[in-house]
């Protein structure tokens, strides 16, 4: 049985978002529980020169959403910006879902060969479409899960691998 584009893309998205917002519930909890003002982790960064904890989720959700769109050759949507509390953040996250399960099997299937473009500044890579989501798109979203994931596990949040990798 072959793996197809949409099974590796689409719901991969949709349950590492789904993880997240059970992590972000449980840090809101944690803040409340232990009278910590939100903002000093929803602010925090593990290095000067790293993404805060907002951004870091903020980013997943974007890598998500573009990832399933570029897979189907479409633009995605403006989701978001600007979250300032756990509850805005989880709502990005969210509203990135229901876009994602907008998407059809159809839409993304057949995208191996797909060319993908991407543009920062005055630099455009071209990928595959297969490329594109197993060495750009579900790395970066990892990564950026995994760095929120571990802001949160810094700062005493009581979190573990079934955390992360959900139920």
């Amino acid at each position: 049985m072959s793996l197809s584009m949409y099974q590796a893309s689409v719901p991969v998205y949709i349950r590492m978002l789904n993880n997240l917002i059970a992590i972000m519930e449980k840090a809101a909890a944690h803040c409340e529980a232990n009278k910590i003002d939100p903002a000093a982790l929803i602010d925090f960064r593990l290095y000067p020169d790293m993404f805060a904890f907002a951004k870091q989720v903020q980013v997943a959700c974007d890598h998500a959403k573009n990832g399933a769109a570029r897979l189907a050759g479409v633009e995605g949507p403006e989701i978001g910006g600007g979250e300032k509390s756990f509850a805005d953040l989880i709502e990005r996250a969210k509203k990135t879902i229901a876009y994602l399960e907008s998407f059809k099997p159809e839409q993304i299937d057949g995208a191996e060969e797909r060319e993908v473009v991407l543009k920062r500044g005055d630099t455009v890579t071209t990928y595959r479409g297969q490329d594109f989501l197993l060495n750009r798109a579900l790395p970066n979203l990892f990564f950026h899960i995994t760095t929120a994931y571990d802001i949160l596990r810094h700062n005493g949040v009581e979190l573990g691998k079934k955390d992360y990798l959900g139920k």
